[in-house]
């Protein structure tokens, strides 16, 4: 397989994978153009597909962890056909030698507690490859760390994230031009919240200050109700009456 690296020069010509459509990409390319002047790396397969890695350093990333020194993993996403060929193998190693190379400590990256869940990267697949648990939150959700050299410091979750909540009644919703499904579902909630007469307050979060400090471990899209940390997995409107006690 070969790989390509998005940068500044080629990022309007070329598909971004997570975001194929025109219309998706446009937030997320905007978004990636901010960050790729803060050491973003995308990574992925010259084949159009879901292949890719995406990472930035951790002071940089848009999460509410204490990680000085480390790589943030974004996103590790291979799916459908390009799985099962060691691609994952591929992307990661690129990580790790490019972190290396810049003398990070390690990697840090966002996982589940015992099985994958939507979003986040398979917890069995990384402790293979050699990470373990750093941290967790009360929410199930860990931050697994990969360390280059047996002396280190491991990162941590800000108490915001460790212990998530806020204090408003009714649905909230954190969410961030990071992942481009947002720009598709939460239009289409914030109507329906609308027409159903769901208290529903929805807060965008635009730069990276505030989403170091979002109550939630995950701010790409982080939902709750009644100060309740309910799911960091983007809700299709089907989904959302369900949480709401709403007959589809």
């Amino acid at each position: 397989m070969e790989y390509i690296q998005i940068t500044k020069e080629n990022i309007d010509k070329e598909h971004i994978c997570c975001a194929m459509s025109g219309k998706q990409s446009i937030l997320k390319k905007a978004w990636m153009k901010e960050q790729l002047d803060e050491g973003l790396v995308f990574y992925r397969s010259i084949e159009r597909g879901k292949c890719f890695i995406e990472y930035i350093p951790a002071e940089k990333a848009w999460v509410p962890i204490e990680a000085d020194g480390y790589m943030y993993i974004n996103c590790l996403w291979v799916s459908g056909r390009m799985k099962g060929h060691g691609y994952s193998n591929d992307l990661l190693n690129h990580c790790i030698q490019d972190a290396k190379a810049q003398g990070k400590e390690g990697l840090c990256i966002l996982s589940s507690d015992k099985r994958k869940k939507e979003f986040l990267s398979d917890p069995k697949h990384l402790s293979h490859k050699g990470f373990f648990v750093a941290d967790t939150t009360d929410t199930g959700i860990n931050l697994m760390v990969y360390p280059f050299s047996e002396e280190y410091k491991l990162p941590k979750f800000k108490e915001c994230a460790k212990h998530p909540k806020v204090s408003e009644s009714g649905f909230v919703l954190y969410y961030t031009n990071q992942c481009p499904f947002t720009y598709y579902w939460v239009p289409r909630i914030e109507a329906l919240a609308k027409e159903k007469s769901i208290d529903l307050k929805v807060i965008h979060v635009t730069d990276r200050e505030t989403a170091q400090n979002v109550p939630s471990p995950v701010t790409t899209y982080a939902l709750f109700k009644d100060g309740t940390f309910l799911t960091h997995a983007i809700q299709s409107d089907k989904k959302f009456l369900k949480l709401a006690g709403i007959e589809a």
